[in-house]
């Protein structure tokens, strides 16, 4: 038997391409291992066993050996259970992968994530509200990562946040109210901080807020990494409303 071998892990592909001449270079998701490179040998064969099963987003099972930054699959199962993805859920679905791939650690096992990773391609393809559900990824995975959000509270103080109050966010500080001396931030209504903190999506102003909120989050977090899947669904959300 290998050496450092694991058998049997449910992951998901994050990103894949070609490797030599039949080989793929895979970008894996797995529960209780992280995020790992592994090379599937031969999968671009036209008799490969792999070949058909390594696809994006759907639940796999996966064996692998070594212990350099490569590993070596050596099994892989698909599990069923997740509709394909189509349209504006698949680009989505690519948002996630690229969010996860610049903004995880390699081998650093969040279960917790992953889990809501899988919940979340399952409301991408049963539900309409992809701007809403992006959003409740995005926070969960800053709340992951150690970022955690308080939205419904004044920082420094602990103030409950006033539903028609106007407040700042300031990154490293957190919900500031708004005045002729408050620090540069991004603007937000008081209701747009309780609804995210609802996960309630449905107001289009608060939508269009929280949107802005967790771009300027991102960006800051991924220090200048550029996510290519943006511009492809920036109309996702609804046009703002006149002020």
């Amino acid at each position: 038997m290998q050496k450092n071998r694991v058998e049997d892990q449910p992951a998901f592909i994050l990103h894949s391409h070609p490797f030599r001449e039949t080989s793929l270079l895979l970008e894996v998701f797995s529960r209780n291992h992280g995020r790992l490179a592994m090379v599937a040998r031969g999968a671009r064969r036209p008799r490969s066993v792999l070949r058909g099963v390594l696809m994006n987003f759907q639940p796999l099972r996966l064996s692998w050996f070594g212990k350099g930054e490569v590993r070596t699959l050596h099994a892989a199962e698909w599990q069923g259970g997740q509709p394909q993805l189509q349209g504006t859920a698949l680009l989505c679905g690519f948002y996630l992968n690229e969010l996860l791939l610049n903004l995880t650690a390699r081998d650093d096992p969040h279960e917790s994530l992953f889990d809501y990773y899988q919940y979340t391609l399952q409301r991408l393809a049963h539900e309409s509200d992809h701007a809403g559900t992006l959003r409740n990824f995005e926070k969960h995975l800053l709340q992951e990562l150690g970022y955690a959000l308080l939205l419904d509270q004044e920082a420094g103080g602990g103030r409950p946040v006033e539903p028609d109050g106007r407040y700042r966010y300031v990154i490293e500080r957190g919900v500031l109210r708004d005045g002729p001396d408050a620090p540069e931030g991004v603007a937000l209504a008081g209701k747009t901080l309780l609804d995210m903190t609802a996960d309630d999506y449905s107001d289009p102003v608060s939508a269009q807020q929280a949107k802005q909120l967790m771009r300027t989050l991102l960006n800051h977090y991924l220090g200048g990494r550029v996510l290519h899947t943006r511009e492809l669904i920036r109309d996702l959300q609804p046009p703002k409303p006149p002020a």
